[in-house]
């Protein structure tokens, strides 16, 4: 890839603190960086590489610091964490067998549900961080949530920390705070293994990634400190925009274009 000017790179700079903060707060960084890749004229296959790469950086700052603010248990959340491994594998490796035109027309359709739900839903006390009781049943759903949301990420991606959030804060009864908190850690775990994937592949620009990826971790950590500080009152109206944004674009592109 030929030098980039400096006016580019700040650009680019920017974008990516920009996403690295949208993406801890709410989730859907990615609807920012994947266009700004693809404008540099990046092959779409080394956009998302290369998206991926600086994506982990920014999901793995949230996730330690919602869990150093113990906004996260990961002994509880366990069943969650290898079902979204075994999800994201299944999804990336079978991502080039299956059409996802379908897919790609639906989304708009549930992102929109997710906003009207979180717009409608009422949300728990933020104050109260208390865990589902555990049993066969929860480790069952746990499972099936993993599973389901770590093979999209591998198949397609946007929007899966808004999804994580919202399905945790219907199903567990979570507050916001511990349902990002535990949506970024998921979202660490699915972004590294199509990463790994992505690696093998060779679809990576690895400097453009690593550059991005600083200012993800910046943004990204800037983004989890302000969620924890401001609460729901903050989260909430982020979470909304940013789904419904992200539908917005979304529908455009599987739509009209």
């Amino acid at each position: 890839m030929e030098m980039m000017e400096p006016a580019m790179l700040v650009i680019l700079a920017i974008v990516a603190f920009s996403a690295g903060f949208i993406d801890a707060v709410a989730g859907g960084g990615g609807m920012l960086t994947v266009p700004a890749l693809l404008s540099l004229g990046l092959p779409p296959h080394i956009a998302l590489g290369t998206n991926k790469l600086a994506a982990t950086f920014a999901s793995s700052t949230a996730a330690v610091t919602y869990y150093r603010k113990r906004l996260f248990n990961p002994q509880f959340w366990g069943h969650a964490f290898v079902a979204t491994l075994i999800g994201a594998t299944t999804g990336t490796l079978v991502v080039d067998a299956i059409s996802t035109e379908w897919l790609e027309k639906a989304l708009p359709l549930i992102i929109i549900a997710t906003a009207i739900y979180t717009i409608f839903h009422k949300a728990p006390d933020t104050n109260k961080n208390v865990l589902p009781e555990p049993s066969k049943k929860l480790t069952k759903i746990q499972c099936l949530q993993g599973f389901t949301l770590g093979f999209y990420d591998g198949v397609a991606g946007p929007g899966t920390g808004a999804f994580w959030t919202v399905s945790s804060m219907a199903i567990y009864r979570l507050n916001i705070l511990l349902a990002s908190g535990l949506s970024k850690a998921m979202n660490f775990t699915s972004n590294f293994t199509s990463l790994v994937t992505f690696a093998v592949l060779g679809h990576i620009n690895w400097v453009l990634g690593l550059t991005m990826g600083v200012c993800l971790m910046i943004g990204a950590y800037v983004g989890a400190h302000s969620a924890i500080k401001f609460g729901a009152k903050f989260i909430r109206p982020v979470f909304i925009t940013v789904v419904t944004v992200l539908a917005v674009k979304l529908a455009y592109e599987a739509w009209f274009v």
